[in-house]
């Protein structure tokens, strides 16, 4: 129950985030953590794509170095194949820095 909990409250902070990183992309209209199974389920409209898009994070890892938490992307699937690939391109396997609510959280 307090993990439910604890992800809902990281899953609105974490879309209010991401929407300020890809306002210039699009919009982020849902964004479920679930902190469990390691894994994020994102929908988002892009700018130039007439369906919502939805991204799957299958699974993630958090490191702590120092004061520092980063997150990195193992898994994840794309309902898009040109974002998939671009995703798996640039963003799996790369460590990402965490704001430190994010690593609270995750």
């Amino acid at each position: 129950m307090f993990t439910a909990a604890k992800d809902a409250l990281a899953s609105h902070a974490a879309r209010n985030y991401v929407n300020g990183l890809i306002k210039r992309y699009g919009e982020v209209s849902e964004l479920k953590i679930d902190s469990r199974k390691k894994s994020v389920d994102v929908v988002c409209t892009l700018i130039g794509e007439s369906e919502p898009v939805t991204v799957l994070i299958e699974n993630y890892r958090i490191e702590s170095n120092g004061t520092k938490s980063f997150i990195e992307v193992t898994a994840l699937t794309c309902s898009r194949p040109w974002l998939h690939n671009l995703l798996e391109d640039h963003a799996r396997g790369r460590r990402l820095e965490l704001p430190s609510w994010a690593a609270a959280a995750l």
